[in-house]
């Protein structure tokens, strides 16, 4: 496809834009995939009540499930053959009619469950029936790969009221989950969601994930089994590993805001390059008119990784605030120009990829490369950064993933040591500001700044080395918080929070105000101090301090951020309705 071409500041309008003359531009899929006719849509929500984690079941005790040689194939997809690439793409998918890949009932006392994934987003790749009301499932890998299974959207209709079923899936590609720290699957109940408003929901008992077995050729792979009930009869239900947020919602959302006189005006929508299948890639930029030139720039991603739908919910919050009529976005819209690209990979997201686009690699590994045709996201952002280096200065880089380890938020920074002991320090001022914002999410001690080898693609190594100071991965678990008081889940409202507090930092660390900055360089100064075993004041440099001794692992705490904001200026404070209070960025599949 031919790329953008635009001017140093802004790509132009080449390719088609969400705007209320006509429908929305409908997806492109490789013509391998067939695509159901049906718009799936679901319902926001947020539950009354905070979702606990449940009781971890351990790794050691295995259910005993029957294998699915013994069961009944329900439902299965043709894989993508072995050793194929991407070629070309249509809206709509592959062409002619549709296979059917369910198993037809025998009769309206049939209980089998009718599975379905040929959906935006959706995966999975074969259901067999091992029981009454058991379930064997297989996920697709990411499309023209053999690995990365670890996102999971499916259908499931012809339910049956408060029995009890088993699902276990049983090709999961990571040897430790959050499933296995009490993470629970989400479900999304049709008619709960037309009758009461209810959305997405954590169920499931009896959770647990461990090593299943290998059959000689392939290795030994990763399950997760759960049970759970159905709340009706003939219902049409969902499960997913996490809150879905697909292509054409991101396009209904850009919509709006192009429809929008009042957003419209400090926001505009453009296409930064198309993707692989010929999906824009949008990119947005947010600022007052007035003055921009003396403006410094901020830089915010999202979906390099598609399965990491959270980091698509903590850039809705972003935008939603940044784009209000509150004091505090009108002051940040004044003081910077953000640009944004809320979702890198579009192509993985509409096929239900878990981390690679569809050159089949990790596009968060491709930012050192030159693969223009590639990883056109990647090269075109990474482009758009250079031209606004030298305009302006970039204030901020933050890359939003999510994890699947290790719950709470937190982030990765650049420390490569060789840098002024100054400079080591203003690196962690940032994420520890977040940490005070938001201290029932941000874990400010699980936060690393060492810049790994297996790292050196990344968009943050790359954008600091580029000349961006201050260069994050923004992690957001999969599960939920560990932290104050809490035990539960995030839910889509905490999620978006995230964007509202990422707002309320910046504001605090460029603040002209000096003591907050002051007082949180004095407190990273006292941890590492702490951590390396010296006693506060008593000097000496950080610049002869290796990455590693540097490496986060605090175990002072840190002051609230009421008693920051004691410090200089007032609570800024915004309240979201209704808030209660893996990108595994180690694994890498090599360079392309």
């Amino acid at each position: 496809t031919r790329p953008c071409r635009g001017s140093l500041g802004e790509p132009r309008a080449l390719f088609a834009l969400p705007s209320a003359r006509g429908p929305l531009p409908a997806p492109r899929w490789p013509v391998e995939c067939e695509v159901i006719k049906e718009a799936i849509e679901h319902v926001e929500w947020v539950p009354p009540e905070p979702e606990p984690f449940c009781q971890p079941a351990g790794h050691e005790w295995a259910p005993a499930a029957l294998g699915e040689e013994r069961g009944t194939v329900v439902y299965h997809l043709s894989p993508v053959p072995r050793g194929s690439c991407f070629t070309r793409a249509r809206v709509g998918g592959a062409p002619g009619p549709l296979s059917s890949p369910a198993a037809p009932l025998e009769g309206p006392h049939d209980t089998t469950l009718l599975f379905e994934s040929r959906f935006e987003s959706g995966n999975l790749q074969k259901a067999v029936k091992v029981g009454p009301y058991e379930y064997m499932l297989t996920l697709r890998p990411d499309l023209y790969t053999a690995k990365h299974t670890q996102w999971f959207y499916f259908r499931v209709q012809n339910t049956r009221r408060d029995l009890l079923y088993r699902f276990t899936i049983a090709n999961l590609a990571k040897p430790k989950s959050l499933y296995g720290e009490g993470m629970r699957p989400l479900l999304y109940s049709q008619r709960d969601a037309q009758s009461r408003g209810i959305g997405w929901r954590r169920v499931g008992a009896d959770v647990r994930y461990y090593r299943g077995g290998g059959d000689g050729e392939e290795p030994a792979a990763f399950r997760l089994s759960w049970t759970s009930r159905f709340p009706h009869d003939g219902d049409t239900c969902f499960f997913a590993h996490s809150y879905p947020y697909t292509y054409s919602d991101l396009q209904r959302y850009l919509r709006a805001l192009a429809d929008d006189p009042v957003r419209s005006r400090y926001c505009a929508v453009r296409a930064l390059c198309r993707s692989l299948a010929g999906n824009t890639v949008y990119l947005l930029t947010i600022t007052s008119p007035a003055g921009a030139a003396a403006k410094r720039a901020v830089v915010l991603s999202a979906r390099a990784h598609p399965g990491e739908s959270g980091g698509s919910w903590a850039m809705r919050g972003f935008l939603d605030f940044l784009l209000s009529a509150h004091p505090d976005a009108r002051l940040l819209r004044r003081l910077f120009v953000f640009k944004v690209v809320p979702m890198l990979n579009p192509d993985g997201v509409v096929v239900g990829n878990s981390r690679c686009s569809l050159a089949g690699r990790d596009p968060n590994r491709a930012y050192g490369t030159a693969l223009r045709g590639s990883f056109p996201g990647v090269w075109h952002l990474r482009a758009m950064v250079k031209r606004v280096l030298a305009e302006r200065e970039v204030v901020l880089y933050c890359d939003f993933h999510g994890h699947s380890r290790k719950n709470n938020v937190f982030m990765y920074g650049c420390d490569g040591g060789g840098a002024g002991a100054g400079t080591r320090l203003r690196q962690r001022v940032f994420p520890l500001m977040l940490s005070k914002n938001a201290p029932d999410k941000f874990s400010f001690p699980s936060c690393k700044f060492k810049v790994q080898k297996s790292k050196a693609g990344t968009g943050r190594v790359v954008m600091w080395r580029m000349g961006v100071s201050n260069s994050y991965t923004m992690e957001v678990a999969f599960g939920g918080s560990t932290l104050g008081r809490r035990s539960s889940h995030f839910t889509v409202e905490d999620l978006k929070s995230l964007g509202y507090h990422l707002c309320d930092a910046l504001l605090d660390f460029c603040d002209p105000h000096p003591a907050k900055f002051q007082q949180c360089l004095s407190e990273v100064d006292a941890l590492l101090r702490q951590r390396l075993g010296r006693e506060p004041g008593s000097g000496g440099s950080w610049s002869d301090v290796s990455p590693s001794e540097l490496e986060s692992r605090y175990v002072l705490t840190t002051p609230s951020r009421r008693a920051l904001r004691g410090a200089g200026g007032g609570c800024r404070r915004f309240c979201p309705p209704h808030s209660t209070s893996g990108s595994d960025s180690s694994v890498s599949d090599g360079p392309p």
